[in-house]
């Protein structure tokens, strides 16, 4: 066995597909391969055996004796198969069950002096103290169990108000990412925004193994709040291949995003700005300005406000802030929880007009994932906005890299509506 088999062979182990990357390829190189015959003992009960024991290939049988009492004198017993595991990560604690090779076996045994390395620091980055982007942190999940992982909101993430959509898909898109093999990433998502998010709660993202197959596998996310489902996402995960290979979608010709302002240099023209009124320059300079974890450069800066009518299409420059650890997992999550920021706003551009609040609310979200990608380099994000009716707006993206290459497709369809004050009451009349 080679460790590319390997590799791909632990990534299979529901226990392993949490941890970094970077966690499993050491792990790769540091288990031991073990053979049995059909009848032998694997480890008995009260050892402490070699460590955690991988089936690569065979069938084990998990033995157990009553404690005396006539309906327990049978044994009873629990097949193991391949990328099942048992044993135990401390050499000091005694195995509760004995272990018998059911037919020859061969096992991958991680020796308990290395079995620390399933207990990472954080489901992308194994090392603590290792220097990470915030919205790497923000992305961070808790695995509780099989399938199931806890979010929060960290204090200092964007929330507008509520839990931030690219946050519940981001977060549901890492879930879905960390029960699938290592050589399968996204190529496609949809989700759907059902209940706006409390960002005082931890969520619970639940996680269906839809399918697994040789090139691809399928996942179903439900965030999860005080028992309700809140969001869901569906996503298709596939495995590296050659094939047919065309790009007609051409990158518009934009400024290098080092020669545009960053929004906090934009804010701060803003505020001395004379062509803007002066009750928005003053509110401006009041509000609190709490920084997005995500680097956006407009393309085409302009002295507009959130009441100005403008055309219905954006173009800017975005990275994470910050260096990303080295998964494309991750890389890929990261573009989808920045995709949510600005998007859908964009439908709301041609009817903008002063004394009229605009609510605007992600329904859903759809993302085809083209080519690997560098969350942490600049990608050009591309808008427009080509229909709106019925209070629904619809948007069309698309993502390049400093190549030109085409990264990412998107769509994503909100609610439109007039943010009328919440005080004012609809009189009946008779």
């Amino acid at each position: 066995m080679n460790r590319e088999s390997v590799i791909e062979f632990l990534s299979g182990v529901p226990l392993l597909q949490r941890l970094p990357c970077s966690s499993l390829k050491k792990i790769a190189d540091l288990v031991v391969v073990k053979h049995y015959d059909m009848g032998q003992f694997v480890v008995r009960k009260g050892e402490g055996g070699d460590g955690i024991y991988f089936i690569w290939e065979g069938e084990a049988e998990i033995l157990a004796e009553g404690s005396g009492h006539a309906e327990e004198e049978i044994q009873w017993e629990l097949l193991l198969k391949r990328h099942d595991y048992f044993g135990n990560g401390a050499p000091t604690t005694d195995q509760p069950a004995d272990v018998v090779a059911s037919s020859k076996l061969t096992c991958l045994v991680l020796p308990h002096e290395h079995c620390s390395l399933l207990q990472p620091w954080s489901i992308w980055c194994a090392n603590e103290g290792q220097e990470t982007s915030s919205v790497e942190s923000i992305l961070q999940l808790d695995p509780i169990e099989v399938n199931l992982f806890r979010g929060i909101t960290l204090p200092d993430a964007p929330k507008f108000g509520k839990v931030f959509g690219g946050q519940f898909m981001g977060q549901a898109l890492a879930a879905a990412s960390k029960t699938v093999d290592f050589f399968k990433v996204v190529h496609h998502l949809q989700a759907y925004f059902l209940l706006v998010g409390d960002y005082d709660i931890p969520i619970i993202y639940e996680v269906h193994r839809l399918r697994d197959g040789k090139s691809f596998a399928t996942r179903r996310v439900d965030a999860i709040q005080k028992g309700n489902v809140v969001f869901t996402l569906l996503a298709s995960f596939q495995k590296e291949e050659k094939g047919f290979e065309h790009q007609e979608a051409a990158m518009p010709l934009v400024p290098s995003p080092d020669s545009l302002l960053s929004m906090e240099e934009l804010r701060e023209r803003r505020v001395v700005d004379p062509r803007l009124p002066r009750n928005y320059r003053n509110k401006v300079a009041v509000t609190k300005w709490v920084p997005w974890p995500i680097e956006i450069r407009f393309c085409e800066p302009s002295n507009s406000t959130n009441q100005t009518k403008s055309p219905p299409s954006i173009r800017y420059w975005f990275r994470a802030k910050g260096k990303l650890s080295d998964d494309q997992a991750l890389h890929r999550c990261v573009v989808a929880y920045a995709s949510d920021l600005i998007f859908i706003g964009v439908s709301s551009n041609p009817h903008r007009r002063r004394g009229l609040k605009i609510s605007a609310l992600s329904l859903n979200h759809t993302m085809w994932f083209h080519r690997p990608l560098k969350a942490d380099e600049w990608l050009l994000f591309v808008i427009d906005s080509p229909s709106s009716y019925d209070a629904r707006g619809l948007c069309l993206g698309q993502m390049f890299n400093m190549r030109g290459e085409l990264v990412v497709s998107l769509t994503q369809e909100g609610l439109l509506r007039e943010d009328k004050p919440r005080n004012q009451a609809i009189q009946a009349k008779y």
